[in-house]
């Protein structure tokens, strides 16, 4: 025996048919309702896209602005380090010349105690 075949229904077809009702049967029962609820949600997302659009504008703002004081502080920094050194090496050659002094002054006491010993 031959099994009888069935001609098949697109199962897209039927689906789509479906929505389409049931988007109609919401349409009746809730119509006004939600497209007013529609229409506050796109609002409230309009308004939070805009919010965010500031949100990141002031981070990018906040961003350049520490940049530029970072880079700034860096430039003084490098000043101040460099103006240490210098000072640093001006008081090591202090340093160096005193202790050439003391070497210089310790020969004239010994050779001032010879001179009182003859």
């Amino acid at each position: 025996m031959k099994a009888q075949e069935q001609p098949e229904t697109p199962a897209p077809v039927e689906a789509k048919q479906q929505d389409s009702k049931i988007d109609a049967i919401k349409e009746l029962i809730f119509g006004e309702n939600i497209q007013a609820y529609n229409s506050e949600f796109e609002a409230v997302k309009a308004d939070i896209l805009s919010k965010k659009q500031e949100l990141q504008d002031l981070i990018s703002t906040v961003e350049s602005e520490l940049l530029q004081h970072i880079d700034s502080l860096q430039t003084d920094l490098n000043i101040r380090i460099t103006d240490l050194e210098t000072h640093l090496n001006a008081k090591l050659s202090d340093l160096d010349d005193k202790k050439a002094g003391r070497k210089m002054l310790s020969e004239l006491f010994i050779k001032l105690g010879q001179n009182i010993a003859e």
